[in-house]
């Protein structure tokens, strides 16, 4: 992708400036109420370059007055978000919005040679990410000589296959298993691991990551990715299930069989790890557990029935939360108390 040595000139940037010469006082330019202004915004889109808003009429001064207004966000150099579009996200959301604003805002830009990658790509798949930031990863033919990215971008120039590229949302995006393993490689282990589970479960295949690894034997950080796909499992089927899997490992306590089935009076119930000789099942209690899916009360009531049909069978639980994750001591005390060890 070829990347101009420095950014296309913002129509915007003499009225960013803080210099008052810059900026007529409102005395001197009398403008629309923002109500009126924010009427001029298509109905069918949320997010606009500059020079999309300054076709529909408006002025530089304009945008700036609907910012300010908080009819718009400016998400990065050059392009706008609908400030009620924006205001409904969630964290997600925003973050699929910020690389949407890219893509849009290099539509006039750039080539479009670039492919979105890493953690980047991990989100345009939908896959968990752990406390990860916001910064846009691509990879790129070649880097440009000098200026060319924004702060919050970061590129990469690992070679890409034509295998290596599929078509996500709409973007150019790399594939599951490059992205996994590229992932791996900007992550801890555990943002890394909750990555890789995910990946594997979604069909990205050890096979593929593992000759991702071999492709990579000399990049930065494949140590970690190497231990990651020693460890990782996809029957964890949470973030939370992740990491407590992998507790278990390194408090050396004996390895649980995952998503262990049960057949109770009520059909058959999955428990998130199980020892089964022993009928002591470890559950993780996230709250998208009972806030995602159901009504509370009614998802609360359904674990409870679901509980109480295990128990009638000797079943007993250990359940863990968040931060519990967090108290290693006082959890493995926990468990080894139940495991009768």
């Amino acid at each position: 992708m070829e990347y101009p040595v420095a950014e296309p000139e913002d129509p915007l940037a003499a009225v960013w400036a803080d210099s008052a010469e810059s900026v007529p006082s409102r005395a001197a330019v009398q403008e629309p109420p923002a109500a009126a202004l924010a009427a001029r915004l298509p109905d069918a889109a949320n997010l606009w370059r500059t020079e999309e808003l300054l076709d529909r009429g408006l002025s530089a001064r304009q945008i700036l007055q609907l910012t300010r207004a908080g009819a718009l966000v400016r998400l990065r150099r050059g392009c706008y978000v609908r400030r009620s579009f924006w205001a409904a996200l969630d964290a997600d959301g925003a973050s699929r919005c910020r690389i949407e604003a890219y893509a849009h805002r290099c539509l006039t830009s750039s080539t479009g040679a670039y492919v979105f990658s890493h953690t980047t790509a991990a989100r345009l798949h939908g896959l968990f990410l752990w406390q990860v930031d916001d910064t846009i990863h691509l990879t790129v033919p070649f880097l440009p000589s000098s200026g060319g990215h924004a702060r919050d971008v970061k590129a990469h120039t690992r070679a890409l296959a034509p295998a290596d590229v599929v078509h996500v949302a709409g973007h150019r995006v790399t594939s599951l298993a490059r992205t996994a393993a590229d992932s791996c490689l900007v992550l801890n282990y555990s943002q890394g691991l909750i990555l890789m589970d995910h990946a594997l479960r979604l069909g990205a295949g050890r096979e593929a990551v593992e000759l991702e690894c071999a492709r990579l034997r000399r990049a930065p950080g494949v140590a970690a990715l190497k231990k990651v796909v020693a460890h990782a499992d996809p029957l964890s089927e949470s973030p939370g299930e992740t990491l407590l899997r992998d507790l278990v490992r390194r408090l050396r306590l004996p390895a649980p069989q995952l998503q262990f089935e049960v057949r109770t009076r009520l059909g058959i119930r999955r428990l998130d790890c199980a020892w089964p000789e022993r009928r002591v099942a470890l559950e993780f209690d996230g709250r998208g557990k009972y806030f995602n899916y159901a009504p509370t009360a009614e998802a609360i009531f359904a674990e409870r029935r679901r509980e109480k049909a295990l128990m009638e069978l000797g079943w007993k639980f250990i359940r863990v939360e968040w931060r519990d994750l967090f108290r290693e001591q006082e959890l493995k005390t926990r468990l080894l108390r139940v495991l009768g060890r």
